[in-house]
This record gives C-alpha cells, structure tokens and sequence, in this order.
C-alpha cells in the first residue's frame, strides 16, 4: 500500500500480480461451447518487445492470442476482463481491441470493428504500450478471463495463458558475476563456533561444559511462568516424542525457570551447566525470551525426527532487547491469508523475538474480519468475483478472478477466529495491532455499507440504513487512487462515520477483552488520500461552514483525526497511524510540502513511517525530532514484498528497490542514511548529493525511535510458499537488527576497522542462518518455505568458480545442459569443463534454488 504512491507517481506499471484461479461457475448451455473454446482451446501468449519504447519510460509489448480449438471466436460479443495498470493500451489505433479501465487494476478488453473474428488455428497479434519498465512478472498483464455479452453476470477464466521471458538483457538483471561479487567477502565458519543463541544476546560465553537434554528432563516452574514452561514443553515433545513433564518444584537434572528481580521488562538469563539449565527472568515475558534462546540452542536437525538426547553447549547468557517495538505487519486485504498461516506465522515471530503483529485487516480490495452487527463487511467486502455493480461481493483484483469462491480473493476471520488469534499471540507475548485502514484505501468498507444502507432502505429503515454509511450521497467529487479507484475515500464530515468507526472499535475491543489479550492502540492507516477528495460534497461544505476550525479541505484531515484521537483516549488507547497522521500540508506557490504536525505530538500518537525516499529521505527522523513516537518501516531496508534481486525470475515488487536479507543486517536505526548504500536500481551510490541538506537524528529524540518493522504487502502474494519466500530469510535480519545491541561498526561505518568489523559480522550472520536457523526452519512449527539464494558465477581462466550467499548450502552443477537435481555433482571447486554449466544450491531437505547459467568457452 505505502509503496504504490511512488508506484503512481511514476505512472506504475505494467500490471498487477496474479495468477490464474479456477472457475467454479458453470456456463449455460448456450454458452457452453463458446466459452469452453475461448477458455480452454484459446491461448494467450504475452512477452516484452522492448523497453524504453521510443526513448520513453514505457515499454512495448505484445499479446498473441491464438485459436488452438476447432470453432472460431466470433468478431464481436465478447468481452476479456483482466488485471493491468491503466496505462496499458493498443499501441495501433485502429487495433482490433480497445481497452477500457473499470475500476482499480481491472480493465477490460474488447474486440472493435477491426477485429474479424478468430478461426480455428489462427492467431492475432496486438501490440501494447504501458508505462514503466519490465523488470519482473509482476508487472504483466494478468488474470485474463472470459464475459460472454449474452449473460454478462457470468465469468470464465481463460486458463492457457503463457508469460514469455524476454530474449536480452535489456532492463540490466543481476548477472551471476554480480551475484559471486556479492557473496566474495563472505568465510565460511565452521559451526561449532557460531553463536548457539539468535538473535546474537548482549552478553554470550560458551563454558565448554555442556547438558544432554532427554524428554525425561522435566520443566520446573514457579506458577507465574507456568504458561511459559508449558509452551517450552510442549516444543520439547516434538524433538523427543514426549512432552517433559512440568512441574513447579523438584530436584535433580532439569530446565528451571525462576524469578529474578531487577531485570528489565523482556531481558532473561540463561545458563547451561551439566547439571541443569536455568532461565532467569523478572518478568513473564523474560522468561519467554529465555525459552526462546533455549530452542535455538537444539541441534537445527533436531525435528528433523525423534531424538532420545540432544547435547547443549555449555552457555552463559545474559540479555535483552534494544527495541521495545519489534514487529512483523501483514497485509490480508489485497489477497486474504488462512488462519492456519496466521499462527504459523506468529510461531516464526515468537522464535526470533518478535513482539508486534500489526494486522493489516482492511484495504480497498476486502474487509476481512467479522463485526457483529454489520455482516455486510464480509459478504460484499470480504469476497471478490465477477460482479457488475458489487452489491453482493467486490469486483476482482490482483488476478482474483471471476469466482467469488478464490481463497486469495475472498475469505476473513470469523469472531472465533480472531478470538483465536488474538489468544495464540498473547500466549507468545505478541502483540496484535489491529489496523483498520481510514479514511482512504477503504473501498472495500464503503461498498459494504452501501449495501448495508440498500438494504434497509428497502426494509424503509432510512435512520438505520444511515447509521453506519460512509459516502456523501451526493458528493460529486472528483479523484483518483494511487491504486485508481475513485471511489475509495471516507467521507470525514460524515456523523455516520464516527458511528462506524465507534463500532468498530468497540467489537474490536470486545474480542481482545474475551481473549484476554492486551491493547493499547488502534492503527488507522491515514494514507495516500489523494487530492480531489471531498471537494464537492455538501456534507462538507455544511461543515466548513459550521466549524470554524474547518476553514480548508485540508482541515479536514486534522479534524478527522482529531476525533479519532479524542474516540480511542476515551478508551484509554492511543493512535497509531502511518506518517501521514502525523503531517501537516504546506501550500506555498501551489508547491506541496509536509511538515511535522505539533498538534498530535503531546497526544501520544505514534507512527510507522516507510517513506524515506527522494525529498523524504529524512522524514522517519524529522518527525522524531518533531516529537513523534516512530517506528522505522522504511521502505529502502525492510519491505518485504519487494523482490531480492532485479532479476526477471525473482517474484515481488521493485518500485523501492530490492531487499535481501542484508539490507536490514546493515541497517543502523539511529544513523540510518549510512545505511543507504545503493539506489533503487540496485546499483551502488556513487554521489552523497541525496544526503546534503537531509536533517539527522537529533541525539535527545532517540527515545522516540521506539522500534522497527518488516511489512509485507500482499498485491502478489497468492500463496503461504510465497509469502514464506518473500518473509524469509530477510525478516531475519529484522529480528537480529531490532534485538542485538548496536554492532560496534554501526558507530562509524567508513572506517576501515568498521568495515572489517562489519564483513566478520555479516559472515557470522549468514553462516548462522545457513548453518543453524533455515535448516531448522525446514521443520519448526511444520516447516516454512524460505528463499534459498542463487549461485554466484564466474568465468575466469578458462574455469567457472561458484558460491553461495548462505554458508552450509550446497552448491551443485551440470554440465549437460540439464537443471542441477540433488543427485548432481557437488561444487567443491573451480570447475574446468566447457560448455553450458548450471549451478544451483540445496538446502539439507533438498530443495533448490533457481538455476544460474553461465558459459564457459
């Protein structure tokens, strides 16, 4: 969400991301064979012709369709809807299609006077020019399916539809050479002398002498930590198959958890003798995180089956968290994510010491949690399918496709559900900040409640069809998203909207109350309310005429939120929201500005700020100096959604660049500019002209840096394997960045020591995870599907050398043209044969990387 302003402001992209879904609805007898022969014995065929078409950023491309059946495709009739930025159009124009934008990311494609029909075998080809370039899939048309003008209500999925890759290297992909540079200062370090705790503790000792850990070890417990001893227990009855027993006293062989006063809020210790093992905590939570180090302390390969021991080394740990705030946000509203997922995932935050789950629970594209009393939220804003005036569900995005029943388009979490959630987080000391995204990117919202208000009005209930409506009627304004929705906005001065709001809140705070779970704030959202907005509503106007503190469209941004504040202090919460909360419009000579907002600073209102780019590149530090609570989500370092590589295979986004797991290893939160080392095209910085005049962090506003997050937006992400992909491992870097105290190099990072410091720093980092963490995350809480990193390749002297980014992958290669399997040869060295060679690394289960190619004449 916060990426696609950039997005727009360079006129996007190619497309949306997706892939094709099946379609459950069954065409009528009329059109059954019309549409099989389009949806089945149609093929479309898309590939980039050229980038920079006329010098420009745009690029030209070509869609093939082709007749593989045995009746022809009539000339007219017909109609493919599909998923793409408005910018995508006929280059010629007098095409044989035109296309029109519907709303958001779909379009649709139909046949014009010039389009003669399409006879068996036969083929035609349109070119298309769109703005932006191509660097990965995710900008490709997609999503394509099939809407007959006889019965317009009905949908079919074209299923045969082919993305080609482009034959050059036009848009500059990483190339294996580049690859093999980037992982050249890399040492590979022997395990056993790898910290056995991560995230790296503030103060760690091996002793050398060592516990064997049996399932007969039993959980000793004081009755405060009793929740944490269980949970620690019942991780230990999967490595030995037996759950140890817990108890609250006892002597003996044993894990012990005591109470320890003076330590801070989350800090613990933990010390492994031969005769037992202790965790030391003030606080339930210490304890938790003292558990936590424990199981990364097991052999990786310890789930891998049942042990009857494992051996523990010998430790002396005492630590802490640097940051107070450290979380994890997942959007569920572009494409919606199970449960199942959900507590996955929050297994995975809880192992690494995560301690914030920022629940992205509503966007424009689906509501997706139940509120009693309005279940109009989730019949019409929690599905997506073919519709033609969304009464009953939401039009199709990102590639949903035309049956309401995909579970990446619709789907939410039941009252139960979200109990459940908010249950299983509180037992891990995970927070759940629930956002509710306001006033902007609330289409799905806004749709619901005109239904709702339908409804009732039918019913002749017009006060209640009222309550909860958030549109003007009758506003006549004209605007359009970032996302190209123009109907997508709350409207502010609206009495109803409070009311929903208030709802909201309230059903929101009753679920937390019966899960028994903390809350201190609601996330609002507040973003990219684009201009236009409001302008022509009469509810508006009647406000700015009665209030006059509203004398400005603009004025009604701090009003809204203003009341918003006032609702959740009433409730003894605070405001959280993203930067845009906390800003205030500067009109000068119609230029645009933003400056820091003292009106919220006293009120406690935090913000999670992602922009740092062009004239922003300061902002996360301008409204900490400014006296805002910040929590850095900046886009450069920590967006998760972004693709690791410019490289066409490599799924994800790349307006803000790329992120690998290093990106936010070398972040340094308090001098985070140091941190910026390349562009968003991936390419090493060669001026610090971007930094000149830019406002760093003054020394007194560090305690409003109250922590870091990882986002993770869900535009192209259709599946847990990729969502897994594009979390991990470069969330991890997140966690070690948020918990380890600040790494001696991040002082003065040009140095040469720092820079030495940094290289043995990284080196152990990433041994640690290709040695210890993704080995036992193939199997912890039932194994996630992370990245595993492409080979390195370079050919010189005649010989081809390989590496790999994580240490304790295994590299292997064919020389037969055929992709590495892992019966292939193992790389051990430089390899001398000619030819066409493949490399591919494997992690301990077998699973592989994609392949590097390199030639070697």
């Amino acid at each position: 969400m916060k990426h696609l302003l950039v997005l727009s402001m360079s006129l996007l992209s190619i497309c949306s991301s997706g892939q094709n879904q099946p379609n459950a609805s069954q065409p009528n007898p009329t059109q059954a064979t019309a549409s099989k022969a389009v949806t089945d014995q149609i093929s479309l065929t898309w590939s980039v012709i050229e980038e920079k078409h006329l010098g420009k950023n745009q690029s030209l491309s070509v869609l093939t369709f082709k007749n593989t059946g045995k009746e022809a495709l009539p000339a007219s009739g017909w109609s493919l809807y599909f998923h793409c930025s408005p910018s995508f159009k006929p280059k010629a124009t007098d095409a044989p299609v035109k296309v029109e934008p519907i709303n958001g990311d779909l379009l649709r494609m139909e046949p014009t006077t010039n389009f003669k029909g399409l006879a068996p075998g036969g083929t035609v080809r349109v070119e298309f020019v769109a703005a932006g370039q191509i660097v990965n899939e995710s900008r490709a048309p997609k999503g394509f399916y099939l809407v007959w003008d006889k019965d317009k209500t009905k949908g079919f999925t074209v299923e045969n539809y082919t993305i080609i890759k482009p034959a050059h290297n036009a848009i500059g992909w990483v190339e294996p050479k580049d690859i093999y540079q980037q992982n050249s200062s890399i040492r590979d370090i022997p395990a056993e002398k790898l910290t056995k705790v991560f995230p790296t503790p503030a103060q760690y000792k091996e002793t050398g002498n060592g516990f064997t850990l049996t399932g007969a070890v039993p959980v000793i417990a004081p009755a405060a930590f009793q929740n944490e001893a269980s949970l620690l227990a019942a991780h230990l009855g999967t490595v030995f198959g037996q759950k140890p027993e817990v108890k609250t006293s006892g002597t003996g062989k044993a894990i012990r958890l005591q109470k320890k006063e003076g330590l801070g809020a989350e800090a613990y210790e933990l010390t492994v003798t031969p005769q037992e093992i202790v965790v030391s905590a003030t606080t339930p939570a210490g304890a938790f995180y003292g558990t936590q180090s424990l199981k990364t302390m097991l052999p990786p390969s310890a789930l891998a089956k049942k042990q009857t021991s494992v051996e523990l080394a010998g430790v002396q740990v005492k630590d802490e968290p640097r940051f107070g705030h450290r979380a994890f946000m997942l959007d569920v509203a572009r494409n919606f994510h199970q449960k199942a997922e959900v507590l996955k995932l929050l297994d995975m935050m809880a192992l690494y010491k995560l301690n914030v789950f920022h629940f992205h629970l509503n966007d424009d594209e689906g509501w997706r949690i139940e509120i009693p009393g309005l279940p109009e939220l989730t019949q019409v804003g929690g599905r997506r399918g073919h519709t033609l005036d969304e009464k009953n569900f939401l039009q199709p995005s990102y590639a949903s496709g035309p049956d309401v029943n995909n579970t990446t388009g619709s789907g939410y979490y039941t009252r139960a559900d979200f109990v459940e959630i908010l249950k299983y987080a509180r037992d891990r000391h995970i927070k759940v900040i629930p956002e509710v995204e306001t006033p902007g990117h609330a289409r799905a919202a806004i749709k619901s409640m005109d239904a709702r208000y339908e409804r009732l009005m039918k019913e002749g209930k017009k006060a209640e069809a009222e309550q909860y409506l958030l549109r003007d009627l009758n506003d006549k304004s004209v605007y359009r998203s970032v996302q190209y929705f123009n109907d997508n906005v709350i409207n502010v001065a609206l009495p109803s909207t409070y009311n929903f709001l208030e709802k909201v809140t309230d059903e929101l705070l009753a679920m937390y109350k019966e899960a028994g779970a903390p809350i201190q704030t609601i996330h609002f959202g507040g973003d990219e309310v684009p201009n236009g907005v409001w302008e022509k509503s009469p509810v508006v106007q009647n406000l700015m005429t009665s209030n006059a503190n509203v004398k400005t469209i603009d004025d009604l941004w701090y009003y809204f939120f203003g009341k918003l504040n006032d609702m959740l202090k009433a409730r003894s919460l605070y405001l959280s929201g993203w930067e845009e909360v906390g800003l205030r419009k500067i009109r000068t000579n119609g230029r645009l500005t933003y400056a820091a907002n003292p009106e919220y600073v006293k009120e406690n209102v935090h913000v999670d700020v992602w922009n740092n780019q062009g004239a922003n590149l300061d902002l996360p530090y301008r409204m900490a100096n400014a006296g805002y609570k910040v929590v850095l989500t900046n886009v450069s370092h920590f967006y998760m959604d972004l693709a690791y590589q410019k490289a066409y295979e490599e799924n994800g986004l790349y307006w803000g660049g790329y992120t690998d797991v290093d990106k936010a290893f070398y972040f340094i939160p308090f001098d985070y500019m140091k941190s910026i080392k390349v562009n968003d095209d991936n390419k090493p910085l060669t001026s610090n002209a971007i930094f000149a005049g830019k406002e760093q962090l003054n020394p007194e506003a560090r305690a409003n840096i109250v922590g870091l997050q990882a986002p993770l937006w869900s535009e192209t992400i259709l599946s847990p394997q990729r969502l897994e992909y594009m979390i991990m491992p470069k969330i991890l870097g997140l966690a070690e960045r948020a918990w380890a105290q600040d790494p001696s190099w991040a002082t003065n990072p040009e140095s040469a020591q720092s820079q030495a410091a940094y290289q043995q720093d990284w080196s152990e980092f990433v041994n640690i995870l290709g040695k210890r963490e993704l080995p036992r995350l193939n199997y912890y809480a039932g194994g996630f599907h992370y990245r595993i990193p492409t080979v390195g390749a370079v050919a010189e002297n005649g010989k081809v050398k390989a590496n790999v980014q994580l240490p304790g992958m295994t590299i292997r290669y064919t020389t037969n043209g055929s992709d590495p399997t892992v019966k292939s040869k193992v790389y051990t060295g430089p390899v001398s044969e000619k030819g066409t060679l493949k490399f591919a690394a494997f992690d301990a289960a077998g699973r592989s990387s994609r392949v590097t190619t390199v030639e070697n004449k």
